[in-house]
C-alpha cells in the first residue's frame, strides 16, 4: 500500500493540500495585499506595519464565527455568503474601536473536504476582504472525519486592525443629549439562527417557500450575507469626525450590545418607530410568537451598526454618510440614567 493510503482510508486526503493552496491563490489575484511579505501556504503569515502613518499605533484584534447559519447554507447549497459573513462578523467588531482592518485569517473544518464548498467559501472570504480593505494573510483547512459528518463544516475568522491610540473609540466621552445614528443591516446577518432554524422546522417551512411579504424564497432572504461597515467607518474616522461610541448590533441585539459602550450614568433611549423594520423580522416574530423585547435582544431588527455622536455634529456626519451612498436613521438619544435603571430603554 502506498504512503498516506491508510490515512486516506481513515478519511483524510493529504494530496489535497496543494489543491487548497492553488484555489486560494486563484481567488486572491487582484486582492490588495499591501503589507503582506509572505505568500499563501507557508507556516505563518508575515505582515509589515507602516509605522510612518501612525505616531502611537495600537493593534486591535477579534475572532468570530458564523454560527448555525451554516446549517441553512448547507441545506440550500449556497456557501459564498458564509465566507462574507465570516469576514463581516470580525471586521464589524474592530471598527467599533475606530480601527482599520489590516489582515484576516480563516479556519475551515470539514467532515470530508468538498472542493465546491471550499471554493465558494474562499470566494466569499476574498470578497469580504476586498470590501473591508484588508489583506488575506493565510488560513487553515482541516479535514476531520468523526468530528464532523460528511457534508458538514464549520469556520472561524481572525482579524487584526490598527488605530492611533488617541483616536480609539471607547464610549468614554458619551454624554447626555448625544444622538444615536443607526446604519441599516442587510437582514438577519449572522445572529439568532438557532431560533430561526427552530421556527422553520416547527412550521415545516422549506427554504424555497416564497412568503408574500418577501416576494422571494425565504432561504435567499435568511442567507443574505452580513453587511460590512468598514467603508463608512473608515471614511468617517479618516475625515476626523468625532464618533463618541460605536456598537455592532450582533449577538445580544440592542439590549446587550449598547451597554458595552455606555458610561454607567448614561442610558440609550431607542425610538422603536424611527425606522421601518424589514419584513423578514416581522415574519419571524409572527411565526415564532416572539415578544418585542426578545426580538430586540436576539436580532438586529434592521439596524446593524449604531453610532453615538454629538448633536452639533449630526448634520455633517449624516451628510457624509449619505454622500457615500449609505442610508441612516436617527434612532434615539442619550439620557441620564438613574441607579438600577436599565441602560437601554425602548420607547
Amino acid at each position: 500500500m502506498k504512503a498516506a493510503e491508510k490515512y486516506k482510508e481513515a478519511g483524510v486526503d493529504l494530496e489535497k493540500a496543494n489543491l487548497l493552496v492553488d484555489i486560494v491563490k486563484k481567488h486572491t489575484v487582484g486582492l490588495s495585499q499591501k503589507g503582506v511579505i509572505s505568500g499563501i501556504g507557508g507556516y505563518a503569515g508575515l505582515f509589515a506595519l507602516d509605522l510612518n502613518t501612525y505616531k502611537n499605533p495600537v493593534l486591535v484584534s477579534s475572532t468570530d464565527g458564523v454560527g448555525t447559519k451554516i446549517k441553512l447554507a448547507i441545506k440550500a447549497g449556497f456557501h459564498k455568503g458564509i465566507g462574507i459573513d465570516l469576514v463581516a462578523m470580525c471586521v464589524n467588531d474592530i471598527i467599533t474601536c475606530g480601527a482599520k482592518p489590516l489582515f484576516f485569517l480563516d479556519y475551515l473544518a470539514f467532515g470530508k473536504f468538498e472542493e465546491k464548498i471550499f471554493e465558494e467559501l474562499i470566494a466569499g472570504i476574498v470578497e469580504g476582504c476586498k470590501t473591508s480593505q484588508c489583506a488575506l494573510l493565510g488560513g487553515e483547512t482541516a479535514e476531520m472525519p468523526g468530528m464532523y459528518a460528511p457534508g458538514d463544516y464549520d469556520c472561524a475568522g481572525f482579524v487584526v486592525g490598527i488605530v492611533e491610540r488617541d483616536k480609539i473609540i471607547d464610549g468614554s466621552t458619551v454624554s447626555i443629549g448625544d444622538v444615536l445614528l443607526g446604519i441599516p443591516s442587510s437582514g438577519l446577518h449572522s445572529n439568532g439562527f438557532s431560533l430561526v432554524r427552530k421556527i422553520l422546522e416547527e412550521k415545516n417551512i422549506n427554504l424555497d417557500y416564497i412568503p408574500e411579504e418577501l416576494g422571494k424564497p425565504i432561504g435567499e432572504v435568511v442567507l443574505t450575507p452580513t453587511k460590512i461597515y468598514v467603508p463608512v467607518m473608515v471614511t468617517l474616522t479618516n475625515k476626523g469626525y468625532n464618533i463618541k461610541g460605536c456598537a455592532h448590533i450582533t449577538g445580544g441585539g440592542f439590549i446587550d450590545n449598547l451597554p458595552r459602550i455606555l458610561p454607567q450614568n448614561c442610558k440609550a433611549v431607542i425610538e422603536k418607530n424611527s425606522w421601518e423594520k424589514p419584513p423578514v423580522f416581522k415574519l419571524f416574530q409572527t411565526w415564532g410568537d416572539i415578544s418585542e423585547e426578545e426580538m430586540y435582544r436576539v436580532f438586529n431588527c434592521g439596524i446593524g451598526l449604531v453610532l453615538i455622536v454629538d448633536k452639533q455634529d449630526l448634520e455633517e456626519i449624516t451628510s457624509l454618510i449619505a454622500a457615500l451612498g449609505e442610508s441612516y436613521h436617527v434612532i434615539g438619544y442619550i439620557e441620564k440614567r438613574e441607579e438600577n435603571e436599565p441602560q437601554v430603554i425602548l420607547v
